[in-house]
This record gives C-alpha cells, structure tokens and sequence, in this order.
C-alpha cells in the first residue's frame, strides 16, 4: 500500500486489475478518489464504482469494463502529476491525450473534471492522470 501518492496507488490498482482480468477491485476510500472515479465512469473506462463502509473503513469497489475479446477498455493509466514534480497547466495549455482519443483528469479550483471539461470552462489546473 502505497502512504505517499494514494492516487497513484489507486490508478495502480485499477491498471493491475484490469491486465489481470477482474472484475472489480477495491480501492481505500476518499472524496478526491471518490470523484476520480465518477469521472472514469462518466468518460466510460469503467461500468461502475460502489462506495462500500462506514466512517473510517470505507471503501470503493470499482467495476471494471471489458470491450471485445475481454479486452480491458483502460488501455492505460499514467500518473503526470507526482508529490515530488506537480505539473500544472493553464487554461489555454490543457493537454489532449492521444489526440483527443483519450482523457487528461485535471483539479482545478472548480473540482475534478476531465481536459474537456476544463477547455470548455476556460480553467486550467493540476494535471493528476492520462486515461486512454
């Protein structure tokens, strides 16, 4: 369990499950990770998540999404903002991933919300993560 990044931990967890081919992994529980995975479902690289537990011991179990084949539909997971180098961007400068075909999660001071979302919006932020 990593103490020092738990989003990179979680990311690393989802990325493990999917390759291994599971069905739904469990995730100690937080509200940053909570909107993470809010985002991954409404971007469809996840069927669903639960938030499971009370107080302290919760958890969140994400369900996982297979394509054709049983081909997991995250291809990949890159964590771009460390604790040791944060990568911020502004709002002209929010980063495509794979061309627009994947999504850059960004926290900006209006939440957690996709590189879309942040173009849209004219706010930049902390790049957290690549999905694709």
């Amino acid at each position: 369990m990593s103490l020092c990044d738990p989003i990179a931990d979680m990311l690393t967890r989802v990325r493990n499950g999917a390759t291994a081919g599971l069905e739904q992994v469990a995730v100690p529980h937080s509200v940053l990770k909570s909107e993470l995975a809010r985002l991954l479902k409404q971007e469809g690289y996840i069927k669903n998540y639960v938030v499971e537990g009370t107080g302290v011991k919760k958890t969140i179990q994400v369900v996982l999404r297979y394509g054709v084949n049983d081909k997991p539909v995250i291809q990949g997971l890159k964590r771009v903002s460390k604790s040791g180098l944060r990568r911020y961007t502004g709002a002209a400068e929010v980063p495509r991933v794979l061309g627009g075909m994947g999504t850059a999660i960004l926290s900006t001071s209006k939440g957690l919300m996709t590189g879309r979302e942040a173009r849209k919006q004219n706010v930049g932020g902390e790049v957290l993560c690549y999905v694709w």
